[in-house]
């Protein structure tokens, strides 16, 4: 029975190591997006629709009932997998990003939703500056580094291509989340400075998920506060 953990942007799968590592069990697989510190499958556009359905196929791949687990986008791309195929997993744990009509993208998304100026907020984006300013926002520096050692022009591109898919989703997603059937867990930081707390506990609400807020904790839960995160899990996987 494996727990599967999906990152966001602009992360890789180190970004769940603390977390893991204050789990009590070891059937924890994390999860690579493509594009992510890796290179993009042939024929893959990294499009929102295109990242929902590499999911669906990974999760396919795995035996046994799934605990799947996500944050920021992999929040988003979980919520998608479940509206789509609704018994793909035993249980979900997702937050840290809001998948709602009335949520305003932040200044960050809507400049690389922008032609032009996100390719230019990209050029000034090295690993150099990127890892300060993640560990500024809670993440350890093992952590930091590891996702800021993993922006290339690769993953520049694809973070993109992600984001102007992506202008509408709340609206494109909302509807079909009605059909998650799975119990769930909503997780996020209070002090989130890309979005309110107040949508992650709406979302649990409209889900018939449990809600769960980390205190004194920023928008990287999972790096920032991961004993916390971890006894949430495990007190979610053990009530089920």
């Amino acid at each position: 029975m494996p727990a599967v953990f999906v990152h966001g942007v602009p992360d890789t799968p180190g970004v769940w190591a603390p977390t893991l590592a204050k789990l009590a069990r070891q059937d924890t697989i994390a999860l690579r997006l493509p594009g992510f510190g890796c290179a993009l499958p042939a024929g893959f556009e990294p499009t929102k629709d295109n990242y929902a359905a590499w999911l669906v196929a990974e999760l396919g791949k795995l035996s046994g009932p799934i605990d799947l687990v996500g944050h920021d986008w992999g929040a988003l791309l979980c919520y998608r997998a479940l509206s789509l195929e609704p018994r793909l997993v035993r249980s979900w744990a997702a937050g840290g990003a809001p998948l709602d009509p009335d949520y305003v993208w932040h200044d960050m998304a809507q400049a690389w939703q922008t032609p032009g100026v996100g390719e230019e907020v990209m050029k000034q984006l090295i690993p150099e500056a990127m890892a300060p300013g993640l560990m500024a926002q809670g993440q350890p520096k093992e952590v930091a580094e590891e996702s800021a050692g993993a922006l290339d022009a690769t993953m520049k591109a694809a973070i993109l291509s992600l984001y102007r898919s992506a202008k509408t989703v709340g609206r494109d997603w909302y509807d079909d989340l009605e059909r998650i059937a799975a119990p769930g867990l909503v997780i996020f930081g209070e002090r989130d400075p890309y979005v309110n707390w107040t949508f992650g506990e709406k979302l649990a609400r409209h889900v018939g998920a449990r809600f769960a807020l980390i205190k004194d904790c920023g928008h990287w839960w999972e790096a920032e506060k991961p004993a916390e995160v971890a006894a949430a899990l495990e007190e979610f996987w053990a009530s089920l």
